[in-house]
Parts: structure tokens; C-alpha cells; sequence
């Protein structure tokens, strides 16, 4: 006997209820198959209104949301005071790791996009520097999440124009940036009910949509596939505070210590060390995203893989959540260059490991991606992870500072531009999940680059390496034609005779 499906698809309960409805219409008897339990798409409680504390009604609609999860939604309205609530909430378990959706709104077709949002997830556009924390869970769209957001602060503006006149204009110089993308209070058609932003024809400025959530109970719709370039997953482990405040672990003892007593435990076991690989350094310095004060750790790390020693560096800005890694050669220069050349065929490849240093320039020739050297600074990171963070940079800049596609030059330029670089994207998107095969080349001049073999101590059939003379050009871009490491204390003395 199989089991009964306590989640059935929106799709099937939508066919559900029309063919109640068709029933209805056809004058069959109504009230006992709307009584029946297995013809209810929606289950109906009795609840007490917490406004009016008379009698209401709360629906529950348990269904599964595709390529997503199963969800519970909640509908409450009391007909004595007209009080109503709507909720989501997830009927899946917590998922392993948190997960970031962001997803590129650049024309306001994209205003239609799904949106679950978890009770534990913050939402944040980062070009209006607005960040939503987390409330209750929502079932809704785009446009839905920026109307709420331009009701939630316009809710309060009288009085702030007699409390406080300064935050008052600053609230509403956003409220009307976010009038441009959805008319809040826009024309009503012939049946009184406002049109939808998606079809307004007034030009909108592109933004960006990130969903966090270390639950990893949220979810933004994709078009067509998980291919769209306008759209991106990442995953993510949660901290130890994140699993903390979802219940997961009990806070210890250690987690209520002042941070001044922390760090003088971590600077007295980096004195009495004696291996100077164990040692960490701490240079104060300056946020370049908010100028508040902040310290940069340091720490030497030899790599057996490739016998030589990097230099690890971290930034956290507490303030802000600035946060940036770059990993620097810390071996000698080496005589000849080195080219590494591999062939990705599986996801097994994606998890090889990858030292890319400052000066190595990355090439996939399948999709014509070609990085100079110094783009994205040293790393020490997974093949996945620095394709993906190829990918975020990538999106981020050039969807940023591009337009909506709607209001492109009338010669039609810029609408094939911005079509020739989503077709990129959807082609990064596909290398980056190893949905078809590719060659990853990694051009160092300096040899400080490394690719990890999977068949160690065997040469890596999928992977060639090859070592070059340096051209005078490499040389000169270096710094090392004019550098003299024999001989410069005659030099010196001559230049001061």
C-alpha cells in the first residue's frame, strides 16, 4: 500500500480545486465532498484573534514547492474585526549548511520571481544599502518583498517628520528609489485593484535580491533552469553563533569571555611557540569599506605539495562584516615559468585544490574566459571555489553597473551586448558545475602556482605541466631586469666616488 502524500504539489492542489469548483458548477452536492477530508486542498481551525479575542479562522495549505521543499502555509482572518495574518513555515528538516540566494532583478519581468522567505533569513539589497532582518516566513514574490518594505517604513513617517526631520528625509529619499521599482501606489485599473509593477512600462534600475539563511530553508525562483545567469546559489557552514541561535549546540563557558581576553590568549601561544610556522602576526589597520579599525592576521604556511612557503592573510571587519583572504608566495623567484594545463571532466575535478598566486593568469578557452594576472589577488582555495567566486565577481560588477535591458540604445547595441554576456554567464554557470567538460590553464611566470593531483605520487593523466624561459617583456613587467642581486656594494661604492 503507498503511502499517503501529506504534501501534494501546488500544481496538483490547484487542479484540485478547480475540479471542486467544476463540481459545484455542474450543481452536484457540495457539502459533503467539501466535507470529505481527502477532497480539502485547505484544512480550516477555529482560532482566537489576538486583536479582537473573538473566534477566527485559520487555513493551513500543506504543500511542496518544486525544486525546493515541503512548506506549511497559513492563512488567519477574523471576520468580526477584519484582523488577518499570513506565515510560511518550513516542514523540512535544517539542512546541513546555510545557503546564499542572489538573484540579478534587471528588468521587471524578474520582479515576478518566487521568493520563500524562512523565518530565520535576512533579505538585503545592497545597492540601497537596505537590510531586512529576519522575521516571519513569507511565501511571495519580488515585487511582494519591496512592497512590504516601502508600507513597513512609510507606516511611521508622519511621525518621524515631527520627532526627527533628519531621518525622516533619509527614510523617505529610499521609500522613493523604491517607488521607481514598484509604483506602490499606482493607478487602479477598472475593478479597483492596483496593476502589477511587471507591467508597468516605466523604466526600472537593476538591483540585486540575497537571501541569507543558515537554515537553508529560503529559496528565490529561478527561470527555466538552475542555468539562469541572473541567478546564483552558494552554500555555506554555519558559524558557531549561527548554530547557537538556531538551538543546534549549547553555548559553553567560554563563549560569555571578554574579546580583549581572547586575543591575549592567542598572541601569549603565538610567543612561546618555537616553530615559526606556528607563529600568527596581527598588523592593525583601517576598514577600506567603513574606515573603522581593524586587524589583519598573518600567519607562514608551508605547503608540502609544492615544497614552498606561503603567506596566509585574513581581514574581518567587525563593524561592517568586511571580510577578505589573499595567500602571497613567500619562496624565492624561480628561474622559469610554469604553465599548468587541466582537463575537467567530472565533479571530482572541482574539488582539486588550487594555489593561485598573484601573478598567474587563469584561461578556460571553451567559454573564452581569460583573467590577467593579478585579478582576484592570490587564493588558496578548490577549483569549485574559485570558479564560483569568478562568477559572483563577475556578475556583480558588470550587472551592477549595466542598465535594464529595457532601456538600451534604440540601435540595439547594448540589448545585444547584455544578451552576449548572459549567454557567458549561462556558460560559467555550466563550467562552474561541471555540466560539461572543459581545460583550465594556469599561466605563472613566477612558478608559485599549483594544481592538486588526484593520483599522487603517479602523473596525473587529465593534467600537463610545462616549464618556460621567461620573456624579456615577463621580465620587465616584474620588476626583475633591473634587479641585481651580485655585485651591488661595488655599484654603490663607484656611484658614491
Amino acid at each position: 500500500m503507498a503511502a499517503e502524500n501529506l504534501f501534494p504539489s501546488i500544481g496538483s492542489l490547484a487542479q484540485q480545486t478547480d475540479d471542486l469548483k467544476e463540481e459545484e458548477v455542474d450543481g452536484k452536492n457540495t457539502e459533503n465532498s467539501a466535507g470529505e477530508d481527502e477532497e480539502q486542498a485547505v484544512q480550516q481551525i477555529e482560532s482566537l484573534c489576538v486583536n479582537c479575542e473573538e473566534q477566527g479562522v485559520t487555513r493551513l495549505l500543506l504543500t511542496s514547492i518544486p525544486y525546493f521543499q515541503e512548506v506549511v502555509v497559513m492563512s488567519f482572518r477574523c471576520e468580526h474585526c477584519g484582523f488577518s495574518n499570513n506565515e510560511i513555515q518550513s516542514a523540512g528538516v535544517i539542512r546541513p549548511e546555510g545557503v546564499i540566494y542572489t538573484a540579478r532583478i534587471l528588468a521587471r519581468q524578474d520582479l515576478d520571481r518566487q521568493v520563500v522567505k524562512s523565518e530565520t533569513c535576512t533579505v538585503t539589497i545592497p545597492e540601497y544599502e537596505l537590510t531586512i532582518p529576519a522575521s516571519k516566513g513569507q511565501l511571495t514574490t519580488v515585487e511582494g518583498v519591496i512592497q512590504d518594505v516601502i508600507r513597513d517604513l512609510s507606516l511611521d513617517q508622519p511621525l518621524r517628520r515631527i520627532q526627527d526631520e533628519d531621518t525622516f528625509h533619509k527614510i523617505q529619499a529610499l521609500i522613493d528609489k523604491l517607488k521607481a521599482i514598484v509604483p506602490y501606489e499606482s493607478e487602479d485599473d477598472a475593478t479597483g485593484a492596483p496593476s502589477k509593477a511587471s507591467h508597468v512600462e516605466a523604466p526600472m534600475p537593476p538591483f540585486t535580491l540575497k537571501l541569507d539563511d543558515p537554515t537553508g530553508n529560503s529559496f528565490i525562483e529561478f527561470v527555466d533552469s538552475m542555468a539562469d545567469p541572473k541567478w546564483n546559489l552558494r552554500t555555506y557552514r554555519r558559524t558557531k553563533e549561527q548554530n547557537i541561535a538556531l538551538g543546534l549546540v549549547a553555548a559553553d563557558e567560554t563563549s560569555g569571555k571578554p574579546e580583549g581576553e581572547t586575543q591575549g590568549k592567542l598572541t601569549e601561544v603565538a610567543a612561546d611557540s618555537e616553530n615559526p610556522n606556528e607563529e600568527i602576526y596581527i598588523f592593525p589597520g583601517t576598514c577600506s569599506s567603513c574606515g573603522h579599525p581593524l586587524d589583519t592576521m598573518m600567519k607562514k604556511w608551508f605547503l608540502m605539495h609544492v615544497f614552498q612557503d606561503i603567506l596566509i592573510m585574513s581581514t574581518n571587519c567587525d563593524r561592517c562584516g568586511y571580510r577578505d583572504n589573499e595567500v602571497k608566495s613567500g619562496s624565492a623567484v624561480s628561474e622559469q615559468g610554469k604553465r599548468v594545463t587541466l582537463r575537467v571532466e567530472d565533479r571530482d575535478d572541482l574539488s582539486r585544490d588550487i594555489l593561485k598566486s598573484e601573478t598567474c593568469g587563469l584561461t578556460i578557452p571553451e567559454i573564452d574566459l581569460v583573467l590577467q594576472a593579478g585579478t582576484l589577488g592570490g587564493r588558496f582555495t578548490t577549483l569549485e571555489g574559485i570558479l564560483e567566486q569568478v562568477y559572483e565577481e563577475l556578475s556583480e560588477k558588470v550587472f551592477a553597473a549595466g542598465d535594464s535591458v529595457g532601456s538600451a540604445n534604440p540601435d540595439g547595441r547594448d540589448v545585444e551586448e547584455h544578451n552576449k554576456f548572459e549567454t557567458f554567464l549561462k556558460n560559467l554557470k555550466a563550467v562552474k558545475n561541471a555540466e560539461r567538460p572543459f581545460t583550465l590553464i594556469l599561466d605563472d611566470p613566477l612558478a608559485n602556482s599549483y594544481v592538486q593531483n588526484l593520483y599522487a605520487p603517479d602523473p596525473d593523466p587529465n593534467m600537463e605541466i610545462e616549464l618556460y624561459d621567461r620573456t624579456w617583456d615577463q621580465n620587465e613587467d616584474l620588476g626583475l631586469n633591473d634587479m641585481k642581486v651580485e655585485g651591488y656594494e661595488e655599484d654603490a661604492e663607484n656611484a658614491e666616488s
